[in-house]
């Protein structure tokens, strides 16, 4: 027998070392469920060419007034969240025709919230949890979320979301007209760089705490070109270059602190805006979300608030280019259960002002423009 060789039993250690080594990643995931490739899901529900033209036409008016070239108002109303898709196109086609009465005022654009970030823990979106049971059936959640914006845009609405999950526009984006970054991630680097390569205006929320400067840092970053880790059309890894984006600009959505929707607050907010240098969008304008801190979200105090912006517009205002409402079919909200055990057209998150006073303030928004173009 030949003798053993120091490389011999270095080998024979390694080996033991192997088979002794403790498994150090995923140690806290349960599982890894591939999703579908974003392509595959756009090609079995395609936006065509109708829908497209419908969020292209949009995109420009929108980023139109926002950059202060069209002096009708930008609304974005609709539920806090959408968690019946039912109920979503119900209120999508009480919408459409307001909307089209109501056109040469408002470019009206339907929240179509899939998404909703947590203070701690709680119903995730549709798109997390669909069937809202905790099974968290995201491959169904992804393909409804397509859908309900589909049928959204057949109604002749065009759709607003919020932007959560980095990898999750790759599935519904094209569909979208307005985004949003919300209070909780507008300093957040990776929602900066997505929204960079996002192709519709996206406005970043003011931070919980009211600090604008927050905002307006995420405009600035969002202008400039980033390449970040995402996923591509077939879902695969990917280093993704944007150019930036140029529409990109604030919401106040009042803070901690109180709300922050009157005119010193504006102007204020304007004034931190203008030291940009971005011109556009960030700095001709910004859009009060009358909902959250500027009501407590207090839904009936949310109708107040907008009444208080309206007569300051038909007073001629500048400054504000759009509002944020949080309206559905029924007033109030309820706690998230199976569909079979909730009011029909009741939100699950946020309080939101019912149909008929949502209809009434569209009617006060639109007349307090009239007003603004004679005063």
């Amino acid at each position: 027998m030949s003798p053993t060789t120091t490389s011999d039993a270095h080998t024979a250690a390694g080996a033991r070392d192997t088979d002794l080594m403790a498994e150090t990643s995923d140690l806290r995931v349960r599982a890894l469920d591939p999703l579908p490739a974003p392509r595959a899901m756009r090609t079995d529900l395609p936006l065509g060419t109708v829908r497209s033209d419908l969020v292209t036409t949009s995109r420009r008016e929108v980023r139109d007034v926002l950059r202060g070239e069209d002096d009708r108002l930008v609304v974005i109303v609709g539920p806090c969240s959408v968690h019946d898709p039912a109920a979503a196109l119900d209120y999508a086609r009480r919408l459409a025709p307001l909307a089209r009465e109501l056109s040469d005022e408002l470019v009206v654009v339907m929240r179509v919230y899939f998404e909703k970030p947590r203070t701690t823990v709680g119903w995730k979106g549709l798109i997390n949890d669909p069937h809202l049971d905790g099974t968290h059936d995201v491959h169904h959640g992804l393909h409804l979320a397509r859908e309900v914006l589909l049928g959204v845009l057949d109604a002749g609405v065009p759709a607003a979301c919020e932007f959560l999950e980095p990898t999750s526009p790759q599935y519904i984006a094209d569909a979208v007209t307005w985004g949003a970054i919300g209070a909780r991630n507008a300093e957040s680097q990776v929602h900066r760089q997505l929204a960079s390569g996002l192709s519709m205006p996206v406005g970043f929320k003011n931070a919980t705490d009211g600090d604008v400067q927050i905002a307006v840092d995420g405009c600035i970053t969002a202008a400039n070109e980033h390449t970040f880790f995402g996923a591509d059309a077939e879902g695969r890894a990917a280093a993704v270059e944007t150019a930036g984006n140029p529409d990109c600009h604030v919401i106040l959505r009042g803070g901690r602190g109180g709300p922050n929707y009157g005119v010193d607050d504006v102007a204020a907010a304007l004034g931190v805006a203008r030291t940009s240098g971005l011109g556009g969008a960030v700095e001709a304008g910004v859009i009060v979300d009358a909902s959250h801190g500027n009501s407590g979200k207090d839904h009936v105090r949310q109708a107040e608030v907008v009444r208080e912006v309206a007569a300051r517009l038909a007073d001629g205002e500048q400054g504000i280019t759009g509002l944020m409402l949080e309206s559905f079919i029924e007033a109030g909200a309820q706690k998230p259960g199976p569909l079979n055990s909730l009011v029909y057209g009741k939100s699950v998150t946020d309080k939101c002002m019912d149909w008929g006073t949502t209809a009434e303030l569209l009617e006060v928004l639109a007349a307090a423009v009239r007003s603004r173009r004679d005063a």
